[in-house]
């Protein structure tokens, strides 16, 4: 093909078409030639693989929602900032970000990704990286917008779980959510993992109702738990070890803590606690506990996540972690001791069965002890072996006389003892515990009701900076 050569100034070559016969480059022009296009004129994607933005003259200082189309530059000199992609983006929006100032680094920027993806994941981006240069192409609603050249931002930086509901409380760098009533914990943001993205737990249930006349007492609600290494690393017992963190949404989850159980006072026996609800997590309500006021039938302990006591008439104590999960939620109750002088069997707890009679006619057995966590220092009950721990979820102790059974550790509800006119009440277990009610006191009079089960709570605890 030959050289095609313009003279003059004005000269001028009409083509519709310029193509080299070989499939090489086509070039325009020579080395420091200026190429320009005429008014009105536009060049072709061929020409124009990389969407030529058009940056704007302003310095973005504040905190700015951007536009595609459209070249940034962003100085971070005075602090962070956050600039905020265009909503309802359409497939090929584009925009670039430049580093004005070169202190991405000491004063992090933040792309709020306004309801898209970035990078396929539903959290912001954090850029970290100093003078950083940053092209984003909005791809489809899984991805949601890409970075063109990722090699600019390699460190995104941490981001981190954004949250509502319940009574919010801070603790370090974590944050706790503490529903001691159903409600709902809403997530936002779900994070990274170089920041936070999942959450752990302590999910225990309302225990359950102690009964009346030497009557057992309530099993614990069920205790589940994770281990605590997604938030802090606080202390926490045998149930939570190894047990994972959980993983979230941006959802909203619904929260149900259950309420403890009504104590007896006849026949039948006491009633169930409530479960509690978080997520995947469900804790089993406690047993109530076997009445001696009408027959066999009515004497059992009830399984839950921990089982109640049975009533004096020796029938058999509830089955605990019923139903069944790994690691156990609970804990068995006991059986109690006949006639004469009889008296209830101890409920169980999450960290222990319901204890045996003992050998002393019309003693009440104890309540298991509960398990214990940190996830929230403020809550539980602190009356446990480790003595700085907060515990949940202690059985009640069983009715009898001349006295009844201790609760176990984690707010279970001490056993009745009879007075000689009036009687004696189990003991309530400990509101938002869910320790179960102690059982009523040896005698037929209505006032010898068991105990009231305590309500339990959902705790979750995240990082959240």
């Amino acid at each position: 093909m030959a050289d095609l050569e313009l003279d003059g100034v004005n000269s001028k070559a009409k083509i519709n078409k310029i193509e080299s016969d070989t499939g090489s480059t086509v070039t325009l022009g020579q080395s420091g030639d200026t190429v320009t296009l005429g008014s009105g004129a536009t060049l072709g994607s061929a020409f124009d693989p990389s969407q030529t933005v058009t940056w704007s003259s302003t310095i973005i200082t504040i905190n700015t929602t951007l536009a595609s189309g459209n070249g940034y530059f962003v100085n971070t000199t005075s602090g962070a900032i956050t600039v905020t992609l265009p909503a309802s983006p359409s497939v090929g929006d584009y925009l670039q970000i430049k580093d004005y100032a070169g202190t991405f680094g000491t004063n992090n920027l933040t792309i709020a990704r306004n309801g898209s993806n970035i990078q396929g994941n539903a959290n912001d981006s954090i850029i970290s990286t100093n003078r950083a240069a940053l092209k984003l192409v909005y791809a489809d609603a899984t991805k949601g917008w890409l970075y063109v050249e990722e090699s600019n931002v390699s460190d995104f930086g941490p981001a981190y779980i954004v949250a509502t509901g319940g009574t919010v409380t801070t603790s370090g760098d974590f944050k706790i959510h503490t529903f001691t009533s159903s409600g709902t914990f809403t997530v936002s943001e779900v994070g990274n993992p170089a920041g936070s993205d999942s959450v752990d737990y302590l999910v225990v249930a309302g225990g359950g109702g102690g009964a009346t006349n030497a009557g057992g007492a309530g099993g614990a609600g069920g205790f589940r738990t994770s281990s605590g290494t997604a938030s802090g690393s606080y202390s926490v017992g045998p149930l939570g070890s190894g047990v994972p963190a959980l993983s979230v949404s941006i959802q909203a989850y619904p929260i149900t803590v259950g309420g403890g159980g009504a104590g007896s006072a006849a026949a039948p026996q006491g009633s169930n606690g409530g479960n509690s609800v978080f997520s995947t997590i469900t804790s089993a309500r406690g047993g109530g506990g076997g009445s001696a006021e009408g027959n066999a039938s009515t004497s059992p302990g009830v399984p839950g996540g921990s089982g109640g006591g049975a009533a004096r008439d020796e029938g058999p104590g509830g089955t605990g972690n019923s139903p069944s999960v790994s690691p156990p939620q609970g804990n068995p109750g006991q059986q109690g001791k006949a006639n004469p002088a009889g008296s209830g069997g101890g409920a169980g707890g999450a960290g222990a069965a319901g204890s045996v009679v003992p050998g002393s006619a019309g003693v009440g057995g104890d309540g298991g002890d509960g398990e214990y966590t940190n996830i929230n220092p403020s809550t539980g009950v602190a009356d446990g072996p480790v003595g700085s721990a907060r515990y949940y979820a202690g059985g009640g102790g069983g009715g009898g006389n001349p006295s009844g059974g201790t609760g176990g550790a984690g707010g279970g509800g001490d056993g009745g003892t009879p007075t000689p006119s009036t009687g004696d009440v189990g003991d309530n277990g400990t509101t938002n515990t869910g320790g179960g009610g102690g059982g009523g006191g040896s005698g037929s009079n209505p006032s010898f009701t068991g105990g009231t089960g305590g309500s339990g709570i959902v705790i979750i605890r995240y990082k959240f900076q």
